[in-house]
């Protein structure tokens, strides 16, 4: 298996690419903004995406985008094949992509939304910590991404506050401070993730969490993400 800088000799494979990502998400059920082929090969030229093959065969893929003048950038569109999904490969493109833009972007906060609970734990490992919304880029631009999930009606609601996405954050200057991590928690993180669902989702049969009132759900967000960033306040 190889994992490299995607470069123009791979743009054959930017229709599969986008094909995977949205059977992906119909799969999962989860929202996801969709790309186009020209999307992802513009990626490619500019040498902003890393794709893994086995051979000829496409394995997985992964790009950067960059915000705010380049003060914050996103690894986003993550995705494995099925053919190589239960391998480990997420972990490998994840960081390979991360180090990519450490050394594109060394200045720059890392960050990414996502609703899934493996691609937070790879994000920990990686030294990024949950943050709020308002923490990451206000480029008008990013925001626009999301237009194209399915769950964007609830961003707007929200004021774009928050959504199903939860946002983490990797601080080059945090991370000089050598401030001590605060460990991975699964439970947490799922609660976190079923409250959002039980405050936002329509039609959605209640949970344990339970279908909560919305001031006294953004109040359980609160305490949770607190929780997450080792803070008990």
């Amino acid at each position: 298996m190889d994992i490299v800088i995607a470069d123009k000799s791979h743009i054959r494979y930017a229709s599969l690419i986008c094909d995977t990502i949205e059977a992906s998400a119909k799969v999962r059920g989860t929202g996801i903004a969709k790309r186009t082929p020209e999307y992802i090969i513009s990626k490619i030229e500019n040498g902003n995406a890393v794709i893994a093959l086995e051979g000829d065969k496409f394995a997985g893929f992964c790009y950067i985008e960059a915000w705010g003048h380049e003060k914050f950038v996103a690894n986003s569109g993550l995705i494995v094949h099925p053919d190589f999904r239960n391998m480990g490969l997420a972990k490998k493109i994840k960081k390979t992509i991360f180090d990519h833009s450490r050394q594109k972007y060394p200045d720059a906060k890392i960050f990414g939304i996502t609703t899934g609970l493996a691609v937070m734990k790879i994000n920990y490992e990686l030294g990024y910590r949950p943050v709020t919304f308002s923490e990451l880029t206000d480029d008008p631009t990013f925001w626009k991404g999301c237009q194209t999930c399915k769950n964007y009606d609830i961003l707007q609601r929200t004021q774009q506050k928050m959504c199903l996405c939860t946002g983490m954050m990797y601080d080059p200057e945090e991370k000089e401070k050598a401030e001590e991590k605060h460990p991975y928690n699964s439970k947490v993180l799922q609660r976190l993730k079923n409250i959002k669902q039980n405050l936002f989702l329509k039609n959605k049969k209640p949970s344990k969490d339970s279908v909560i009132p919305l001031e006294e759900g953004y109040i359980s967000l609160k305490k949770v993400m607190n929780k997450l960033k080792g803070n008990n306040k």
